[in-house]
């Protein structure tokens, strides 16, 4: 039978960690993507975002959104969040319990931005609020875009409504499947506890 110690939970997360900064850049990465959990009048809503930074101590998940969006308005009525990863080949699943930070016109959002491709900002241009019903399809983008890139003047548009979210981790519940034994623990001000898979 096998014996799994708190080094050895350690080691697994650690390198959980490095998977996580991997996925920031590259898109074949599974963590390149998190399903994000949020709270709309008591009814859970999930979606998938990008994953464009992680930092540790203490520990950060931050995506990109708009700020119209009902994602970053449920976040303002209820900040508390789950942010979840799941990578199919490795059979490892990331639950972190977070507490959303809304960055929209201060000095984080203002440098994200000042990093964001022309391609990418086109996206926060659109006349409609996400999720909007609408009569007909919309791409939600200006018409003249569709085809090419904003200039570097007409993309600064898309700066009023594009938003950095930071998540900041309150514990993290690390599962790891195996045919021989599950390892499951939590991670909380960097002490380990392991919990029944």
């Amino acid at each position: 039978m096998k014996k799994i110690s708190i080094s050895h939970a350690k080691d697994i997360y650690f390198r959980e960690l490095e998977y996580l900064k991997d996925g920031i850049s590259n898109s074949k990465n599974p963590y390149h993507f998190l399903y994000l959990s949020t709270l709309n009048n008591n009814f859970p809503q999930s979606r998938t975002v990008v994953l464009r930074d992680f930092k540790n101590k203490p520990s950060k998940i931050l995506f990109n959104a708009d700020f119209r969006s009902p994602k970053v308005k449920q976040l303002i009525e209820n900040s508390n969040c789950l942010a979840l990863f799941y990578d199919n080949d490795r059979k490892v699943q990331l639950r972190f319990n977070c507490r959303a930070i809304i960055n929209h016109k201060n000095s984080l959002s203002s440098k994200v931005w000042s990093k964001t491709p022309l391609q990418s900002r086109k996206c926060y241009m659109g006349d409609l609020e996400p999720s909007k019903l609408i009569n007909n399809w919309d791409p939600n983008i200006p018409i003249e875009y569709l085809k090419k890139d904003p200039e570097q003047k007409n993309s600064e548009l898309g700066y009023e409504n594009f938003t950095v979210i930071e998540l900041i981790v309150n514990n993290l519940d690390l599962l790891e499947l195996h045919h021989d034994g599950h390892i499951r623990f939590n991670i909380h001000n960097d002490k380990i506890t392991f919990l029944a898979p």
